[in-house]
């Protein structure tokens, strides 16, 4: 039966025909020893074929489909076309020797090409791949070695994509982070009291906490430079009149040493370093408050911010903490004395990170473990919601939330809880709720702008119609002020007309003096003229008619 060998490469597919397998050998000792040796490889396989890629967005898309185990349509036609014809009713005389057993099942599903994956054909694959270079002539090694570092690239960064606004890595190191801060501030801060109390001890019993301290610290420097007019400024600093007056008290009797400006200036600006610390502190608690309600906002209004992000770090990812059934998360963090407990067949812890949840702290001792239990089951559920829903929303994180509360209420009044239907059955109707009020003012707004359009067109379109009625009034109005002009001059000229036939003979005589008045009378001359001629025409027609 003869052999065949399908290579996926990052250039192509490319099909092997394995005919001399006797003079390599029929196990797998025998092909490791030849794989080396191209000369007696080569006289053992040759190519029966080979497609390129057409692009690099195909090459990544046929790599993909080769990992998850899928036959393309490519890889079909290209088996189709280079493979023996089998007909129908008849098996195959050929098998087919493939990397992965997933495509090789898949192949046989689909076309019935009988396909192999096993130790023998990997080794002759390896060979293939060690010499694949050889087997092409117009392909060269160079070309081969950057198809392969390009497609890598683009398959790695396709299947690390994510959302980034859901990186959970983030809220591991911030609360690492937050941890290691916590430790430096605390031992910083002890070393600030601890210099800076040889010189002012008394400030040690007045005021307790570090923040404070320090900022005191670099504020009175010299305990001697202190006086009554510093009463306010501390009282600022403090917050309490009274306190900043016992410090001015303790301050002039105080039984510290003095120190060197020198050693004063150092204490100064190591308490501006432990401020500068705390102060950080606080912002990464706030940065860390925000990322946990963007990545789990269920789990974070269920158990609290630092809770669920110490439980996201010690599973590793949400993913990881989602996968973990209830009793793992229960006591997780307290490993060491569950093996423990394992060891000695002692009692199993029954909290671990999970006791710091203030529900935990307000049970009863007899009711602590029942509440854990209780407890690690709705993180459980909130870790899911979060990890696998497409929509951040804490209204499942709300409901749970009162559960837990009404078990606590149960564990120490009786006061008998809601069914889990009932309250999932809530949260599922705040969800709907909710997302159709999205969508309601997602179309108040396109509808909004729908209507804004259609009133813009509406306005363009009643000016374009004013312009069109526009102008035949403006036509119209234009003809009857013509029309007034007419009558109005038809009746300036009729008394112009009788005087000027009456003044006709005087105005021959008269010179005028200025060129102006020689125009107008040239003008008017002209009237007058055409009006007799016509008042003689008239007195014609009377006398004919007369006669």
């Amino acid at each position: 039966m003869a052999l065949y060998l399908l290579f996926e490469s990052a250039s192509g597919y490319a099909l092997f025909h394995a005919y001399g397998i006797d003079e390599i050998g029929q196990s797998v000792d025998a092909v490791r020893s030849t794989v080396l040796d191209l000369n007696r490889f080569s006289k053992a396989v040759k190519l029966a074929g080979f497609t390129p890629f057409l692009s690099a967005v195909d090459a990544l898309n046929q790599c993909n489909a080769i990992s998850e185990g899928i036959m393309t349509d490519e890889l079909r036609n290209f088996l189709e076309l280079n493979l023996p014809k089998v007909k129908e009713g008849k098996k195959a005389k050929f098998r087919v020797g493939v990397t992965e057993p997933k495509v090789g099942s898949h192949i046989t599903e689909a076309t019935g090409i009988p396909c192999e994956s096993n130790d023998y054909i990997q080794e002759l694959l390896r060979a293939v791949r060690l010499h694949f270079d050889q087997f092409i002539e117009q392909l060269k090694p160079s070309d081969l070695e950057k198809a392969q570092l390009g497609l890598g690239h683009s398959y790695s960064r396709a299947k690390v994509k994510f959302n980034v606004n859901r990186v959970d890595n983030m809220v591991i190191q911030a609360i690492f982070l937050l941890d290691t801060l916590d430790k430096d501030v605390n031992s910083f801060s002890m070393r600030v009291r601890e210099w800076y109390g040889w010189h002012f001890p008394e400030l040690v019993k007045i005021v307790n906490d570090n923040y404070l301290y320090a900022k005191l610290a670099k504020f009175v420097v010299n305990k001697s430079d202190l006086s009554e007019k510093d009463i306010p400024a501390l009282a600022d600093l403090i917050g309490d009149e009274d306190k900043a007056k016992e410090i001015v008290e303790a301050a002039k009797a105080s039984m510290g040493q003095d120190l060197s400006p020198v050693d004063l200036i150092n204490v100064q600006q190591f308490a501006q370093r432990v401020m500068n610390l705390s102060e950080y502190r606080k912002n990464l608690y706030e940065y860390l408050v925000t990322k946990m309600n963007d990545i789990a906002p269920n789990l974070t209004s269920l158990i609290g911010e630092m809770v669920g992000a110490r439980l996201i770090s010690h599973a590793g990812s949400l993913s990881n903490l989602a996968k973990c059934p209830a009793s793992t998360l229960q006591i997780l963090g307290a490993e060491k004395a569950l093996f423990r407990a394992l060891k000695t067949r002692g009692n199993t812890p029954k909290y671990g990170l999970i006791f710091h949840s203030s529900f935990i702290g307000r049970a009863s001792t007899k009711n602590k473990g029942r509440m854990a239990r209780y407890l690690a089951n709705k993180c459980s559920i909130a870790s899911r919601i979060d990890c696998y829903s497409d929509m951040s929303s804490s209204i499942f994180g709300e409901k749970l939330r009162e559960q837990v509360e009404e078990r606590l209420d149960f564990y120490d009044k009786g006061v008998a809880p809601r069914k889990n239907l009932d309250v999932m059955k809530a949260a599922i109707d705040g969800m709907t709720s909710t997302v159709s009020e999205e969508d309601k003012e997602k179309d108040n707004g396109v509808h909004v702008s729908a209507k804004k359009s259609k009133k813009k067109k509406s306005k363009s379109e009643a000016d374009g119609d004013a312009m069109d009625l526009d102008k035949p009034a403006s036509t119209a109005a234009g003809e009857e002020t013509e029309k007034k002009k007419k009558k109005k001059k038809h009746k300036l000229e009729e008394p112009q007309d009788q005087e000027m036939a009456a003044n006709v003979d005087g105005e021959q005589d008269e010179t005028p003096k200025k060129k102006k008045k020689k125009n107008r009378d040239a003008s008017e001359s002209v009237e007058p003229k055409t009006a007799t001629e016509g008042k003689k025409k008239k007195k014609k027609s009377k006398g004919e008619a007369d006669d």
